[in-house]
């Protein structure tokens, strides 16, 4: 699991292509601290686990699935990545709780100066947008993010100059490519409340059990 807090921006040295999957070469030097062969990093919010490292570098598979999910595709050497090493039971948890799985890719729409803050539209496929919450977290690139406002086919965040200096998410442009993950509890409670019909979970059952509002009903 991770926070969504990325702690260094590294980039990929190496690419090395295979059919429909590929294995990354990744400059860095912070989330090599304590890390060893079998971690998993979050590489622009992806999941992945270290196969080799040194000094300055850890290698990474990319799977065919990884592939088609993220904007790993169009990665080129020299691309800059969000890095963060997977969350332990001891440290903050400064941003949400997030799995490091990839639901799809989002397209920057524009940039908007407000204030001390950028507005970033970011359109996003139909399906992934049911668990896209006003003021809820989102992962975007592997930056935990808060939804600012949601419209039918995209939603807004407001980026403080800190996280555009330690991210990534500014060198993009409109038009390209994001790797979101949503909020993975909504998920899981979709998919209970789609099980087999009668014995999932269901709004009546929740008010049964909530004896008249105790749970926010």
């Amino acid at each position: 699991m991770f926070t969504g807090i990325v702690e260094e921006i590294g980039h990929i040295r190496q690419i090395k292509r295979s059919g429909h999957s590929c294995m990354l070469t990744i400059s860095c030097r912070t989330v090599l601290e304590g890390t060893k062969l079998g971690d998993s990093i979050a590489v622009n919010g992806a999941c992945l686990t270290v196969t080799r490292m040194d000094q300055d570098s850890f290698d990474a598979d990319v799977t065919p699935e990884t592939l088609r999910r993220t904007s790993f595709s169009i990665c080129r050497p020299g691309s800059p990545v969000n890095l963060e090493r997977a969350l332990r039971l001891c440290d903050r948890l400064g941003g949400h709780i997030m799995l490091g799985h990839v639901d799809g890719q989002g397209k920057i729409l524009s940039f908007r100066k407000l204030d001390n803050s950028i507005e970033v539209a970011i359109t996003l496929d139909k399906a992934l947008m049911r668990y896209i919450v006003e003021k809820g977290s989102v992962a975007i690139d592997g930056i935990s993010l808060t939804v600012a406002e949601r419209t039918d086919t995209g939603f807004t965040i407001s980026l403080i100059p800190h996280t555009g200096e330690k991210t990534i998410l500014m060198d993009k442009k409109p038009g390209d490519p994001v790797n979101i993950e949503c909020d993975y509890i909504g998920k899981y409670i979709e998919q209970l409340m789609k099980d087999k019909p009668g014995e999932g979970l269901t709004l009546g059952m929740l008010q049964s059990l909530g004896h008249g509002g105790s749970y926010g009903l």
